[in-house]
């Protein structure tokens, strides 16, 4: 667009450790070659480390309210859209909020969007330069219409976990944008699409469903999985084939089955 798990905790605090460890050094080393005050560096070290503790809490608000105020538009672009087939609701959801995954459950009438959302902020360091920081936060988000009612939306922060399987899916999404790119309109197949996904046959993220060709486009229905295979999402790639055979540019975006 969520806390942490014990393992995200145990890794968290491994690396904090580490840089701690790191600071010390540095400090120890200054005062050897260069002799400076002890004071001095053990007064930089706690204002600088309280100074990037503001601006992370400060980032991770922004995050925060950019996640609700997305949520916010997503519901208000579901009412005006005049949509009423869900695919079509969940392309309106995924134009705003770009939610790697999007599910509908039918018998609450009810969409939920999962994503990540992160961003960077400027980390102060002893030595010259600075640095950067970046914090992430998992958010699922239900969007729900009732019949004489407005959309309504619910964003709910979540451990990193919840996300993680739609950030990989993410990436499979767009490797396969580029292969599907890259394929010459005669391989445009059921059988030519999934072996430039899955060369050596042995992956499970894709499953190809179909492939259409109309006119001058084609429409390639893939089932993508998470590597754990805890997750799933069907996603519709659309490619134009051009007269001259050459690579065309996909779009792709998420559906409620393939």
């Amino acid at each position: 667009m969520g806390p942490d798990t014990t393992g995200g905790a145990v890794v968290t605090g491994r690396a904090n450790r580490l840089v701690t460890t790191g600071c010390l050094t540095i400090l120890i080393a200054l005062i050897i070659v260069l002799g400076v005050p002890v004071s001095w560096l053990w007064y930089r070290h706690w204002h600088d480390g309280n100074v990037n503790k503001e601006r992370e809490e400060k980032a991770v608000a922004l995050v925060r309210e950019q996640a609700r105020a997305t949520a916010d538009e997503t519901a208000r672009a579901l009412g005006t859209s005049g949509a009423t087939d869900t695919d079509a609701l969940i392309g309106v959801i995924w134009r705003h909020t770009e939610a790697p995954v999007i599910t509908y459950e039918a018998s609450r009438r009810e969409f939920t969007a999962t994503a990540a959302s992160s961003a960077h902020y400027d980390a102060k360091a002893i030595l010259p330069g600075g640095g950067s920081g970046q914090v992430t936060r998992c958010f699922v988000v239900t969007y729900t219409h009732h019949p004489g009612q407005a959309w309504t939306s619910r964003v709910s922060e979540r451990d990193d976990d919840v996300c993680r399987p739609g950030t990989e899916i993410g990436g499979l999404v767009r490797l396969a944008q580029t292969r599907i790119s890259s394929m010459y309109a005669q391989d445009l197949t059921r059988a030519g699409v999934q072996k430039a996904l899955d060369p050596t046959g042995r992956l499970r993220s894709y499953d190809v469903k179909s492939v259409v060709r109309r006119a001058d486009t084609v429409t390639v229905s893939i089932l993508l999985s998470s590597p754990d295979a805890t997750v799933g999402q069907c996603y519709r790639f659309t490619r134009p084939v051009p007269n001259d055979d050459g690579p065309g540019t996909t779009t792709a975006v998420p559906t409620s089955s393939c």
